[in-house]
């Protein structure tokens, strides 16, 4: 029996990316949709001075100092003993100066609560930048649906 050798036919491992790539369009479109809805705020006339947000790499390499202030204007700060801890202005100087010392790319916010006086977070920003901070952000919250008028 002079029979031929069978060829067998190999099977071909590919991953079908077709399904995967309609996937991902249909998500850049819902994205795409979306994300101007999630942006928040009044339109003002703000001054130009070329102000940015912070870079998202600087913040996943240096842990931001946080200065809160609550409605009575107590100091806490994030770094150095417990958060919940208030500080005296003499504390927040020493602490936030030993942080700016050690690393000055550290990014520098205020939290302040809305019923806060305006005096009191401008003298919190003053003991920052006394400690070395060159810029001092604000944090801010979303505006509420019943804070429109």
């Amino acid at each position: 029996m002079d029979a031929a050798p069978r060829r067998r036919r190999r099977l071909m491992a590919e991953i079908n990316v077709v399904p995967y790539i309609d996937v991902m369009l249909v998500l850049l479109i819902i994205f795409m949709i979306t994300a101007p809805l999630l942006t928040q705020g009044i339109q003002l006339d703000l001054p130009a001075v070329g102000a940015e947000p912070l870079d998202a790499e600087m913040l996943e390499r240096f842990e931001p100092l946080v200065l809160s202030i609550d409605p009575e204007g107590r100091l806490y700060l994030n770094i150095g003993g417990s958060e919940e801890e208030a500080l005296e202005a003499a504390v927040v100087l020493a602490r936030a100066s030993a942080v700016m010392r050690r690393e000055p790319q550290t990014p520098v916010l205020v939290r302040a609560d809305q019923a806060t006086s305006h005096g009191r977070v401008v003298a919190g920003m003053r003991l920052l930048q006394q400690a070395g901070a060159g810029r001092v952000g604000i944090v801010t919250g979303p505006l509420d649906s019943s804070d429109t008028p």
